[in-house]
C-alpha cells in the first residue's frame, strides 16, 4: 500500500516528536530504533524510508526540536518559565539543549552541526532582549545567561535534594535578574 505524501509528512514528525521525547528523557544511547517507532505508532520496517541511520535520526531530531524551541519570548518570563521546577522536571518535554547538550558532544557532525546553529541562533535572540550598552555587551550578557540558565536546569535534574535543586534554580533566577 502506497503511502501518500501527506501521511509521509506526517509520520515523519511522529517518529521526530517521538524520538524527542524519548531522546531527552533517556538520552541518545539508551533508546534504540523499534522503541522511537513503537512510541511513533508505527512499524520498525518504516524506519528506513525516513532516515538512512539511527546517526541521521538523531541529527534530524535535535534539529527539530531546536527549531521548535525557537520562536519569540520576552526576556523575563522565558528565564521564570525556564528556572522553573516545572521545566526541570519535565526533561522529555523540556528543554532539548538541557537534555541532550552533553551527550551531542559524542554525535555525528550532523548532529553537532545542529546544535552549533541553534545556539548561534539562540545567542543572538537572548542578546536582542537583555539590556547593555552596545551590541558587544548584549551578547555577553545573552550567552552568560543562557549559560547559567542551561547549567542551573542540569545540576537541578542531576541532583537527588529537592530543596538543593530549588535552590539553585531560585539562585540563578535571582543572579540573572542582578546582572541583566
Amino acid at each position: 500500500m502506497k503511502v501518500s505524501r501527506e501521511q509521509k509528512a506526517e509520520n515523519r514528525e511522529a517518529i521526530l516528536k517521538a524520538a524527542g521525547e524519548l531522546f531527552r528523557s533517556k538520552g541518545f544511547d539508551a533508546v534504540g530504533v523499534a522503541e522511537v517507532m513503537n512510541a511513533a505508532g508505527l512499524t520498525h520496517g518504516g524506519f528506513y524510508g525516513h532516515f538512512a541511520s539511527k546517526d541521521d535520526l538523531i541529527a534530524e531530531t535535535l534539529a527539530y526540536l531546536l527549531t521548535q524551541a525557537s520562536r519569540d519570548f520576552e526576556f523575563k518570563p522565558f528565564v521564570d518559565r525556564y528556572l522553573s521546577a516545572d521545566h526541570r522536571d519535565k526533561a522529555a518535554s523540556g528543554c532539548p539543549t538541557a537534555a541532550l547538550a552533553a551527550a551531542t558532544r559524542t554525535q555525528s557532525a550532523a548532529t553537532r552541526n545542529a546544535m552549533t546553529t541553534a545556539m548561534r541562533g539562540h545567542f543572538d535572540r537572548l542578546s536582542r532582549k537583555v539590556e547593555g550598552r552596545n551590541a558587544s555587551a548584549r551578547r555577553r550578557a545573552g550567552i552568560a545567561s543562557w549559560s547559567a540558565m542551561l547549567g542551573a536546569v542540569i545540576l537541578a535534574r542531576a541532583v537527588n535534594d529537592p530543596e538543593l535543586a530549588d535552590e539553585i534554580l531560585n539562585e540563578t533566577r535571582a543572579w540573572i535578574a542582578r546582572s541583566t
